[in-house]
């Protein structure tokens, strides 16, 4: 690498790097706030908002990197043209591709970086993250749950517990439950208890008790003794199962779906799309600095200032994203629209790669200075 691709590529990475960590930041704020309601009212550590809010800034990282990444590009190379430093350099016979270099280099270096989180940290940290969500919603659960007064849970549900201890044991509780509409109200007497996470939520387990259910029609009242009896404690927040959405598989358990569980089989197209756009996404990165360098490295040089170019490039770049988000949105659930998101992110790559060859410069010629070509035919 030539002197002068160093200390471009250096420039562009310091400015990749800057503007990628006042992006976290804005977004690991507005993700604290999110997780705070929830930290609070578990009643938990404050190391647990820390730990939540790393934890979702992998899957953001296809957002933050390449546009820091054509930010960086654009500002580095406009701020070289205003010093005429990329003059200087052009005029000792280097080429576009050349100038360009350091920043494909540096735009490959990040798509690779993307790809591997995009195919193994991002989807594991999402997992875990929720899995640490199911857990804080146990805690909370369980801080609700006081000794000593009827606890109101949810609509029909009334629990009373004598004795509560440090590690969340429950001793002594009477629940009364009348949620069913179409039976008699029943009251369960335990001698001990927990709560646990389960699949479908949140579950309190009794130990060695009775149900007693009073028949208004027979004026009977019907006991059931018991070692153990679960009774779900009515969730106010999304029920969230601990089926693996496919955005929070890795590659592996993406190509390798357990065949014995009937909802792996049936996401099996939902696996297969996501796939896919796990490798197509971080080649926007590479996209956004191509459609950067083209805008500003082709044509005639302009002292004065780039900002019609600068503005072209952010236009193209902002209708690529929109065109990604609307194939998103429209093929999600659909195979056709694979080619699509191949398309829309390797035709600017290629696109891109062709306008700043060798074996495009005529072409490129043509196509950005049309009027300067007629005039010279029409003296010759």
């Amino acid at each position: 690498m030539k002197i002068f691709e160093r200390y471009i590529f250096r420039n562009l990475a310091i400015g990749t790097v800057f503007v990628a960590l006042t992006l976290t930041f804005i977004i690991f704020l507005t993700q604290s706030l999110r997780f705070l309601e929830m930290i609070l009212e578990s009643n938990t550590s404050g190391s647990s908002l820390w730990i939540l809010t790393l934890l979702a800034l992998p899957r953001f990282f296809e957002i933050i990197l390449p546009l820091s990444l054509m930010t960086a590009t654009l500002f580095i190379y406009n701020k070289m043209t205003l010093d005429s430093e990329l003059v200087v350099i052009r005029a000792i016979g280097h080429s576009p591709f050349t100038l360009a270099k350091p920043a494909l280099l540096l735009g490959m270096m990040i798509t690779v970086f993307l790809w591997i989180n995009a195919l193994w940290i991002a989807p594991a940290s999402l997992n875990r993250m929720q899995q640490m969500r199911l857990s804080l919603t146990t805690e909370f659960s369980n801080y609700l749950f006081r000794e000593g007064v009827f606890n109101q849970v949810g609509k029909g549900l009334t629990v009373y517990i004598h004795k509560k201890s440090s590690l969340g044991d429950l001793a002594g509780l009477m629940i009364y439950d009348t949620r069913d509409k179409n039976k008699s109200p029943s009251t369960i007497l335990a001698k001990r208890g927990q709560i646990v996470a389960t699949d479908e939520g949140q579950q309190v387990l009794v130990f060695d008790g009775s149900r007693q259910e009073f028949d208004l029609n027979t004026s009977i009242l019907q006991r059931l003794d018991f070692e153990k009896y679960t009774i779900d404690i009515p969730s106010n927040t999304e029920t969230r199962t601990r089926w693996q959405e496919p955005d929070e598989r890795t590659i592996t358990e993406l190509l390798n779906p357990d065949p014995d569980n009937d909802r792996d089989v049936k996401s099996a197209d939902e696996f297969l799309i996501e796939i896919h756009r796990r490798i197509t996404a971080p080649l926007m990165a590479l996209a956004v600095t191509l459609i950067a360098v083209n805008c500003l490295l082709l044509g005639e040089v302009e002292r004065r200032g780039q900002t019609r170019r600068i503005i072209l490039a952010v236009t193209l770049v902002v209708l690529l994203q929109s065109f990604s988000l609307g194939i998103d949105s429209m093929t999600r659930n659909s195979l056709s629209g694979i080619p699509l998101r191949y398309l829309v992110t390797l035709g600017p790559v290629i696109l891109g790669m062709v306008m700043l060859s060798s074996k495009g410069e005529e072409w490129r010629r043509k196509l950005l200075n049309p009027a300067r070509n007629q005039v010279k035919g029409a003296l010759a």
